[in-house]
């Protein structure tokens, strides 16, 4: 999606607009996060006593018609008609004793370390699955332990496992889902400082969350998006289900509560109890807003996804509505608007795949560049830190990410290439390098 930015003075700003970027560091103004929409006067008194100007993206300025994309899934485009009424203010998050976390390894060194964990995790999934079906007691204990691998993995360089997460070619989207799921659970967890042992619970919870759907008829899963209230209501029972089999697995309360939590949302709006606000424990909280996020962007049969940016629109449309603001601010701090391994365009034409993000400007990642501005493949790909890159230049020079491409755009699939550095042009020296 192509988006037009145009730098406004804070005098001229109006409430709607999308604020993308500031002529001053983020990190040097309180605005939680890179790209917001201006809601009240307030906020462009507030901008005012920071900036002279800001970037606005045009694209991206609310009104009546924005986010009604038909691509959405019904539930989402439901969700996002909700009335203001339903708006749920919390205190900020506090998490109990933070734990900062620096990153220990390359990302060279942790996909090598990586490599075979989602296979792995797949596996370990799929047997209690069938366990379910088969009305058989799960043995839990493999699952366990591919989640301590993921979560050290995470702890130690959050972009490896999102990286070969993002860019796994797998047919099953149940299982797909489940893992991409807890991975983002991961890394903004690790951002949020939550311990080890949490990060763990987090990391089950999400694998675990739709064990329940195992004992359900396929047909009603599949059309989740187009059941009627009796058929939905039927739905509705995996996640008890699950939760009630995971209790007599012996998982622990904090996994468990994870599981049965993750459907409910912010505003009382979910199910299975309707609880809200702070009734919703905090691990089920990330794990509903990274299922959501997740259910936005995956390729699926019948479903054209959104984009990253997109569904980051979405998600800030349901803040303090579906979802606890400042946890979805977290979020997209922790992931950034376009995540790792998203395939983008920029603004001078040349297309790549974002590997990392510079914390302090979360729209101007590093990009693997795969071709000239002319959309032809290069013969050897070079790491784009676009935060360094613009640094001290005017806007009308700087290298932006126009938008996201679907994967699979002229054959820039991040799969083809082996980004270890091993039998590949596309050498992962350069990257770590950059």
């Amino acid at each position: 999606m192509g988006v037009s930015q145009n730098k406004v003075a804070v005098r001229d700003l109006q409430v709607g607009m999308f604020v993308s970027d500031l002529d001053r560091p983020w990190h040097r103004t309180p605005f939680p996060i890179q790209g917001f929409y201006i809601r009240s006067d307030e906020e462009i008194r507030a901008l005012a006593t920071h900036c002279q100007w800001v970037m606005v993206d045009v694209a991206e300025s609310r009104d009546s018609g924005d986010y009604e994309d038909a691509r959405a899934p019904v539930f989402a485009r439901r969700a996002v008609k909700q009335k203001r009424k339903d708006v749920l203010q919390l205190p900020p998050l506090n998490i109990k004793e933070p734990v900062r976390y620096e990153q220990t390894t390359t990302l060279k060194k942790e996909l090598k370390n990586s490599i075979s964990l989602l296979s792995d995790a797949e596996d370990a999934l799929a047997s209690v699955i069938r366990s379910v079906r088969s009305q058989q007691f799960p043995d839990i204990q493999p699952l366990v332990h591919v989640t301590r691998e993921m979560t050290a993995s995470i702890v130690r360089n959050p972009d490896a496992l999102l990286w070969l997460a993002r860019v796994r070619e797998h047919d099953d989207y149940t299982y797909q889902h489940s893992l991409n799921t807890a991975i983002w659970a991961l890394v903004c967890g690790r951002h949020l400082g939550l311990q080890a042992g949490l990060l763990n619970h987090l990391a089950l919870g999400c694998l675990l969350a739709h064990v329940g759907k195992a004992e359900l008829p396929v047909e009603l899963i599949e059309n989740e998006s187009r059941l009627d209230a009796e058929s939905f209501a039927l739905f509705q029972t995996y996640v008890e289900r699950g939760a009630s089999k995971l209790e007599e697995a012996g998982l622990s309360r904090a996994v468990v509560s994870t599981v049965r939590g993750h459907r409910e949302r912010h505003n009382g709006s979910g199910f299975p109890a309707g609880v809200k606000g702070d009734r919703i424990p905090l691990l089920a909280k990330i794990a509903g807003l990274v299922d959501f996020y997740e259910t936005l962007i995956a390729p699926r049969v019948g479903y054209t996804p959104l984009s990253p940016a997109q569904a980051v629109n979405q998600l800030f449309e349901l803040r303090n509505i579906e979802f606890q603001e400042d946890l979805v601010e977290q979020f997209i701090q922790s992931v950034g608007i376009y995540p790792t391994g998203t395939l983008v365009e920029l603004n001078n034409g040349q297309r790549g795949v974002v590997v990392s993000h510079t914390p302090a400007r979360r729209l101007w990642p590093k990009v693997m560049v795969m071709t000239d501005e002319q959309h032809k493949p290069v013969k050897t790909a070079k790491i784009m830190n676009l935060s360094t890159y613009n640094e001290g230049k005017v806007p009308e020079e700087m290298l932006q990410v126009e938008g996201c491409l679907p994967f699979g755009t002229d054959n820039l699939n991040p799969n083809h290439f082996d980004v270890t550095g091993a039998e590949s042009r596309w050498s992962l020296k350069k990257l770590v390098g950059a």
